[in-house]
């Protein structure tokens, strides 16, 4: 019996260990692996505006280990200082009720059509005013792909989701909370007809083809906060 206790109380003391990772922290594990922290909880630090100017970024701040929008405070949208190709991002959101907002990747300048990136949709699919067309939900490849409704499981407004996004080659795949809602061929029929049916399709390149492009957090006017910002290159 005084064994059983013994053993209860390492399992108990391992497992706390191991599930109160700080935030914005990388274990042991992450680092053998190589994962690199894009947000370090405290600073802007490797994140710049769409047009390439250093921290203070307008209509953002950092609070509490997040970094948050500032609703009202005309800001941008912000982008990771480096770009990547093949990749595994992971991203923590909270958000207010009917709030917009989303993380793209593969963004960058179009020979026609500005500034654009693939967009993981977040968005409060219950209150929220873009919930009107399958494509805009949360999950979705913004205006090109929807998600796996029956799949998804996102927790409400005020609790915090975990977005995945893993590129690799012409394949990309959505998660949401562990659970992949999406996956992709860049390039296929299916993605081409997508693209071709969306706000998109007049870029050069097409849209989402582009082989490289930095990772952008998304301000579109509502409050939304994020943390645990980390990558690693496949």
């Amino acid at each position: 019996m005084r064994n059983l206790i013994c053993l209860s109380i390492i399992f108990f003391l391992i497992t706390t260990v191991v599930f109160s990772q700080t935030d914005n922290t990388l274990t042991s594990k992450e680092k053998k692996e190589g994962w690199i922290i894009l947000f370090d909880g405290v600073s802007t630090n490797g994140w710049t505006n769409t047009r390439g100017e250093a921290a203070p970024l307008s209509g953002w701040e950092i609070k509490n280990g997040c970094i948050n929008t500032v609703p009202g405070g005309r800001g941008g949208d912000i982008i990771t200082e480096n770009e990547y190709s093949d990749f595994e991002l992971l991203v923590d959101y909270n958000i207010t009720p009917g709030c917009n907002s989303g993380v793209k990747y593969f963004f960058t300048t179009y020979e026609n059509g500005g500034n654009l990136g693939c967009e993981f949709q977040i968005l409060d699919d219950i209150s929220g005013t873009d919930n009107k067309e399958a494509d805009h939900l949360c999950g979705s490849f913004y205006d090109v792909l929807p998600p796996i409704e029956s799949k998804k499981k996102v927790n409400p407004p005020g609790e915090w989701n975990t977005i995945r996004v893993v590129a690799k080659g012409k394949n990309v795949e959505h998660w949401l909370n562990g659970v992949k809602i999406l996956e992709y061929t860049r390039g296929d029929k299916v993605f081409t007809d997508a693209v071709s049916d969306s706000k998109f399709n007049k870029t050069v390149p097409a849209f989402g083809t582009v082989e490289k492009g930095h990772i952008l957090l998304q301000y579109h006017g509502g409050l939304v906060s994020f943390k645990n910002i980390k990558i690693k290159v496949l």
